[in-house]
């Protein structure tokens, strides 16, 4: 007895587009993507990245960073007296933590020193120049256009760390 098959996979059998076969490239690309997972030792992966900063005025960093540039204050940590010691910023997925300078390693240590923030954004970057000195900040380079693509500006916050925002292309 012959059995028949159902219309609807008729259906779909007819209208199934044949699949393109795998190039050399693909076939390479993906056994190299294999290879990566299963390396030994197992490579870092990580899923966020916050870095925290030491700063000299912790309030003025925060105004900075929330009035200025536009983050948002998340958690704040206070010592027993109810002092201020630090807070998490956030900006869209990312995070920035601050903490007030102890002084232990003396008052006239310098920050930022060698230390740019490279952040990504999809925002419009000569929309954000303008907001940021709207906002009584200095550019310290851009809003400029990139030989990789992308658009870029420079702020320096209150205590040298240098960040850099850009839209890739």
């Amino acid at each position: 007895m012959a059995t028949r098959k159902p219309q609807r996979a008729k259906r779909a059998a007819e209208t199934a587009r044949p699949r393109p076969k795998k190039t050399a490239a693909k076939k390479s690309a993906a056994a190299r993507a294999v290879e990566r997972r299963k390396r030994s030792p197992e490579t870092l992966r990580l899923r966020t990245f916050q870095p925290s900063l030491t700063v000299n005025d912790l309030e003025r960093s925060v105004r900075f960073y929330s009035d200025v540039l536009g983050f948002i204050v998340g958690q704040r940590w206070t010592d027993d007296g109810g002092v201020l010691r630090g807070v998490m910023l956030k900006a869209g997925a990312c995070e920035i933590g601050l903490s007030q300078d102890d002084w232990a390693k003396g008052r006239d240590r310098q920050k930022g020193v060698g230390v740019r923030i490279w952040c990504t954004t999809a925002q419009d970057v000569d929309a954000l120049a303008a907001r940021i000195k709207a906002h009584g900040g200095r550019l310290t380079e851009g809003p400029m256009d990139q030989p990789w693509g992308g658009r870029s500006l420079s702020v320096d916050d209150p205590d040298g760390f240098h960040l850099t925002i850009y839209r890739e292309s």
